[in-house]
């Protein structure tokens, strides 16, 4: 179970801290007046589907390296970090620094490091295939969102 919390800790510690980097969304004109895509949902559904992905995740990692001691998932903690600090940087280069095509590139990188936790999880059980699949999905929706702002802007 401890190991259950930390993942909540660093999971939604990773939403706070993007949030924190992001600066006050109340000021950000830059967004606000881009050219965004049609598809993009309305602004509660970021929170409600990140809030919805980071439980499922967390849940994905404690089943995943539950059983099994560190030295047989070093890698797996590696691509872990790797994930945790794409996700959190990405806040800042795209809404903060407006940096949206080295925003594309880390995001790119962040769906293909999630879609090995997926393939890892449909390898293992459905269940935990079941618990990424939507930060998959999430992601993939967000790449285009991000896509669009660098193709129209």
């Amino acid at each position: 179970m401890y190991k259950l919390i930390v993942f909540f800790i660093l999971n939604f510690g990773a939403l706070g801290i993007g949030s924190y980097l992001i600066g006050n969304p109340s000021e950000n004109d830059w967004y606000r007046n881009a050219n965004i895509a049609p598809w993009t949902p309305p602004g509660w559904v970021f929170g409600f589907a990140w809030t919805t992905i980071m439980i499922c995740f967390s849940i994905f990692m404690w089943r995943e390296t539950n059983q099994k001691n560190f030295a047989e998932l070093k890698w797996f903690f590696v691509l872990y970090a790797i994930q945790w600090l794409l996700n959190v940087l990405w806040n800042p280069v795209f809404f903060r620094w407006h940096f949206v095509g080295l925003a594309l590139v880390m995001i790119i990188a962040l769906v293909i490091l999630v879609a090995y936790f997926t393939y890892y999880g449909y390898k293992h059980s459905i269940f935990s295939f079941l618990l990424v699949l939507p930060y998959f999905v999430w992601l993939v929706i967000a790449t285009t969102l991000n896509a669009y702002i660098y193709v129209k802007n």
